[in-house]
């Protein structure tokens, strides 16, 4: 594919531009570079900077290179004389306009086009702007197009091999993002197509460019006849009718008309369900000021600094524990890692060494750890990047406490911030926070997920405009429609109102018939279970009528302990599970940990990438003492309680078989095996959900892990903001797997007990692929089972049937909700 490189005078420019193009072309961008300002706020171009980002970007279709004026082209010009001839020979630098230009540069070689058309693409993109304000502009045609025929008939080519007329529906017509997407269908077959628009009467423009689709100026209710030409002309044809009865698949778009005009702050996205009203309160991600002067000999200052650091071991473990009551272990093994860079003992050599020297216990952390910050930020591999935010959680963490700077206030009413690290998002208090609104952040990020599991409505992407806002200033928020109104008038207060009204009144009546079974609406029951972290989760699952425990994450009992529990601790706490929801049944999770999140009293090797290292099953596996404990406790609370005994992370059937041989050993000691226990498995794995059919003479239930399951399938770390997008549960290779494992699972039922199962729109995809149980946090149960209710299986088949065909977890998300329907 293409590179491209941005050059601009204006590095906030070249950034929003090039975020803007990205969009156009969702999980497909071209490679790009950006050689723009001389610094964050000092205008200008460096040739040197031009040729590093070309070089950055190069691959064999080329590179095509982006000026915005003046000297930005002559430092474009001076770089190709910095590059090797054959490098040299592969780069052409355009004169298209650059924000327009870019983004129909990304679209261009996002299809698959060389540098030659890249660039003669982008030097036609104000052909659109121009043709819609009633301009002429003269456009040069890439050197193989053909030439443009009578879309009805030609002498030329002969009547067209496919034809069809279609509507555009959109609100705001064929702009940017659908015409994207219609020329990126266009460009994946080998079809010439063109269209024609109705309305205007203009000559046909080829339909594989961006910036010749862009001259139509369809407007919405617009036909526009199409002609194809060529082996997949039918095909092509059909793709692009069923792309604008789809709407283009604009979701945002569709999200926008949701919203009242003027009411949002960018362009945000719901994260956390539901509505809220309350004043503004700015959170301050200012770092604490470090003194010019700290008094003491270096043995008080490093004493100094040991006593900070434990106050932040202290306030890290406390953290962790709270997450994981809440969110589970998964969410909260992020804090593991902030635990062991306290004790990093590189890190605290190189602190004593600058101490020693004569620095300050603050000046001497502060240096070390920003320098270790700025290693990693530095590093190719984006995981690794990522932790530097870690790094300087920690950092700043160590640095309040040793300096006495207050933590940040106690936040309430509406939180505003830029971005949320996991130990802010933890810290939120359900009690006062009413909202939470992000210029940036994920919807799948820790925050986020949290913010869920608090019950406290998020909405992440609204701009940076939302930071300018002043301490107080009324804020309207819809967790559910990504939706924020800044100092509403009455009349908006008062909808937003009547929403919460609404929304009250939902989860009252879903509570009030959540102690009732979830039956679908043509008579299926499914099992609506809770994740449990914690006795306590237990009983709150209890209180909200959960069917039982799908999930019970018995890492909070081994997690922060310098020896592992005994049996009987163990017993006990299953016992108390088990208690709370009999006679519902408890799923019990054994040790799920490893390279990512390390026992103190386990040797763990450090591995370089611990999520696809020795953890969950391969772990247990290899300390048979440990695991025969934990199944010893399990089996013998199973002979009182309905309990199930699932292991994770299992990838293949030796896995299961050596498993089970434990569970064997076990039952020998507990004496027999009770009629209630079950075994089974957990699907997190792409390659047990392709081979299920194997695993089925040995287990009696499967259960997919759905936030494991999508990161490996799309090899996206969820923790990771630079991929986080990418981590949706309901993209189609996810749902394939699923439905695999459906389809082979035969007499053995299928349940899912990730995050996904608590989605409403979901929700029927999940029951059409043949899920038959949930489990949810619980706070959910109510709702997921009032969801269920509205199902119509038949309806349900039909629409996970279609979205297997989808192409991304946005066609997914915007097929459920045109689906009425199942509303």
């Amino acid at each position: 594919m293409v590179g491209i490189v941005v050059v601009s005078h204006s590095r906030t420019l070249a950034h929003a531009a090039v975020e803007l193009a990205a969009q156009m072309v969702p999980g497909n961008p071209p490679a790009v570079a950006i050689a723009a300002g001389l610094d964050d706020g000092t205008f200008g171009t460096d040739a040197v900077a031009v040729q590093q980002a070309i070089e950055q970007v190069d691959s064999p279709d080329g590179v095509v290179v982006l000026c915005d004026l003046g000297s930005a082209v002559l430092s474009a010009e001076m770089a190709l004389e910095f590059l090797g001839v054959e490098l040299r020979a592969r780069v052409v630098i355009s004169p298209a306009p650059l924000v327009e230009g870019l983004v129909v540069a990304f679209v261009t070689a996002a299809g698959g086009a060389p540098a030659s058309e890249v660039a003669s693409e982008a030097a036609n993109a104000l052909a659109g702007k121009i043709g819609q304000l009633g301009g002429a502009v003269a456009t040069a045609a890439p050197a193989d197009a053909p030439a443009p025929p009578d879309v009805a008939n030609t002498v030329d080519q002969g009547p067209p091999t496919a034809s069809a007329t279609f509507v555009v529906t959109n609100a705001h017509g064929l702009h940017a993002r659908p015409a994207a997407r219609l020329v990126s269908i266009v460009r994946g077959f080998d079809a010439r197509v063109w269209l024609r628009s109705v309305r205007t009467g203009t000559a046909p423009v080829l339909g594989s460019s961006l910036s010749a689709v862009a001259t139509l100026g369809a407007r919405q209710g617009d036909h526009l006849e199409l002609a194809a030409w060529g082996p997949d002309a039918s095909r092509a044809r059909d793709a692009v009718v069923a792309l604008a009865e789809r709407g283009f698949d604009d979701v945002a778009e569709v999200a926008a008309a949701t919203r009242p005009a003027g009411r949002t702050t960018g362009g945000p996205v719901g994260a956390a369900p539901g509505v809220a009203i309350g004043p503004a309160h700015v959170m301050d991600g200012g770092r604490p000021v470090i003194p010019d002067h700290e008094p003491g000999l270096p043995d008080a200052q490093w004493t100094r600094l040991m006593k900070a650091v434990q106050l932040a071991r202290d306030d890290t473990d406390a953290t962790r524990h709270r997450v994981a009551a809440t969110a589970g272990d998964t969410d909260a093994a992020i804090f593991d890692a902030h635990a062991l860079l306290l004790d990093d003992p590189a890190l605290l050599d190189d602190v004593r060494e600058r101490i020693d020297a004569g620095d300050g216990a603050a000046l001497s952390w502060d240096a070390v750890m920003t320098s270790a910050a700025g290693n990693l930020a530095k590093l190719a591999d984006s995981y690794q990047r990522g932790r530097a935010a870690d790094v300087r959680s920690v950092a700043d963490l160590v640095l309040r406490h040793l300096i006495g700077a207050p933590a940040s206030t106690k936040a309430a009413g509406v939180v505003v911030a830029t971005d949320l690290t996991p130990a802010q998002a933890a810290d939120l208090d359900r009690d006062t926070v009413q909202a939470v609104v992000l210029a940036g952040g994920s919807p799948t990020s820790h925050a986020a997920i949290l913010a869920r599991a608090y019950g406290i409505p998020m909405v992440t992407g609204a701009g940076t405009a939302i930071l300018s806002v002043a301490e107080g200033t009324p804020l309207a928020v819809d967790g559910d429609r990504g939706e924020v109104a800044v100092d509403p008038s009455e009349d908006v207060l008062s909808e937003f109102r009547e929403r919460i009204a609404a929304r009250q009144d939902a989860l009252a009546a879903a509570a009030k018939m959540s102690v009732g079974a979830a039956v679908t609406r043509d008579g299926t029951v499914i099992t609506v279970a809770a994740n449990l972290g914690s006795v306590d989760d237990a009983r709150a699952a209890a209180a909200a009528h959960a069917d039982g425990a799908g999930l019970v994450r018995t890492e909070f009992l081994f997690v922060g302990k310098t020896v592992a529990p005994t049996r009987d601790e163990q017993v006990r706490v299953y016992r108390a599970i088990a208690e709370s929801l009999h006679p519902g049944r408890v799923v019990l999770r054994t040790l799920d940990v490893g390279g990512d999140k390390p026992l103190p009293f386990l040797r763990q090797a450090t591995e370089a990438n611990p999520f696809l290292g020795e953890r969950g099953i391969r772990l247990t596996l290899q300390h048979p003492d440990l695991f025969l404990d934990q199944l010893v406790a399990m089996c013998t609370v199973a002979r009182d309680h309905p309990v199930s005994v699932m292991f994770p992370m299992v990838a293949t059937v030796a896995e299961v078989i050596a498993a089970r041989r434990v569970v064997d050993a076990a039952l020998a000691e507990v004496g027999a095996k009770p009629d209630s226990l079950r075994i089974g498995i957990m699907i997190e794995v792409p390659a047990a959900a392709l081979k299920a059919a194997t695993f089925v003479p040995y287990v009696d239930f499967f259960s997919v892990g759905t936030n494991d399951l999508t990161q490996y399938a799309l090899a996206a770390e969820r923790g990771n903001q630079s991929v986080a997008e990418l981590a949706d549960g309901l993209d189609p290779g996810v749902l394939r797997l699923i439905a695999a494992l459906c389809n082979d699972a035969g007499p053995v039922p299928v349940s899912v007990c990730g995050e996904l199962a608590a989605d409403p729109l979901a929700v029927p995809v999940l029951l059409g692929l043949g899920v038959r149980s949930l489990s949810v946090v619980p706070p959910a149960v109510a709702l997921v089972k009032q969801r269920v209710r509205e199902i119509d299986l038949v309806d349900a088949r039909r629409v996970s049937a279609e979205a297997l065909a989808c192409e991304s977890a946005a066609q997914v998300r915007a097929l459920v909700t045109n689906a009425v329907e199942l509303n």
